[in-house]
């Protein structure tokens, strides 16, 4: 059963297993009680019952989110995640067409000392083994240029691991503001300065990638969620005309 902030894929006495919308952050911000996944979790489970994020995507990423019920399930799915027994798969939309039909790309990822963005990571030979698989589900092209549809799966779960794998691939995810087309995108909209032009060449108002499916070992047996993506997606892959930009920028920062 869904409710109107929170579309439920799955639940149970343990688990929790939602469809987070793009541009919604996992843990709280500034706000109200819709502000974050998290908040809206506890909003429908009551207060005092446990509600632990097991996976967390960043808050333009859509797509399956797990949660814990009880310390226990938490416990247990966190051994999971640490011994690499749970399997992600992800859908992106990416610029350009791959060479190749699948791929293993094997680039180590660290801070990137030379960007102003403190978040921002990159491929540096010093840092942590990074490992994403990837297979081109469909090659298509709009009026705006060459697209393909990637079917993305993470062997490691680095910070921004397949945002970067997908631009060291030299097929940035569209709409990616950190990793895309330019780096100076990210500044610019957090300090709402992106221009009319700017939302063009992005073209989505999120990064166009969304986290398709989750599978691990369960009590004896083999648990699997999948959720759809968003329809702006889905739009794009169509070939519908682009969503309207956002209103011209007012030079404040965005919250």
């Amino acid at each position: 059963m869904s409710v109107d902030y929170l579309n439920i894929v799955h639940e149970d006495e343990d688990l929790l297993v939602l469809n987070k919308p793009s541009d919604l952050v996992c843990h709280p911000t500034k706000g109200d009680i819709y502000s974050s996944l998290i908040s809206r979790v506890r909003l429908y489970l009551g207060e005092g019952h446990p509600a632990h994020l097991v996976n967390r995507l960043d808050r333009e990423t859509s797509g399956i989110v797990l949660l814990a019920k009880t310390d226990d399930s938490n416990r247990r799915l966190r051994i999971l995640f640490q011994d690499r027994l749970v399997t992600k798969e992800y859908h992106a939309i990416v610029y350009g067409h791959p060479i190749e039909d699948s791929g293993v790309i094997d680039a180590p990822l660290g801070k990137d000392e030379s960007s102003d963005v403190t978040i921002r990571d990159c491929v540096r030979p010093d840092g942590a083994a990074s490992s994403s698989a990837y297979r081109v589900l469909q090659r298509f092209n709009r009026p705006e240029g060459d697209f393909s549809l990637l079917h993305l799966s993470p062997k490691t779960g680095r910070k921004h691991q397949l945002r970067i794998h997908c631009a060291h691939l030299g097929h940035p995810i569209v709409g990616d503001k950190l990793y895309g087309l330019e780096s100076r995108f990210y500044l610019d909209f957090i300090y709402d300065r992106l221009t009319l032009g700017d939302w063009g060449r992005l073209m989505l108002p999120n990064q166009a990638l969304h986290a398709l499916h989750l599978a691990f070992p369960w009590k004896g047996s083999q648990a699997s969620f999948q959720a759809p993506p968003e329809a702006i997606f889905t739009s794009f892959l169509e070939g519908n005309p682009l969503p309207p930009a956002p209103m011209p920028a007012t030079g404040e920062p965005q919250p």
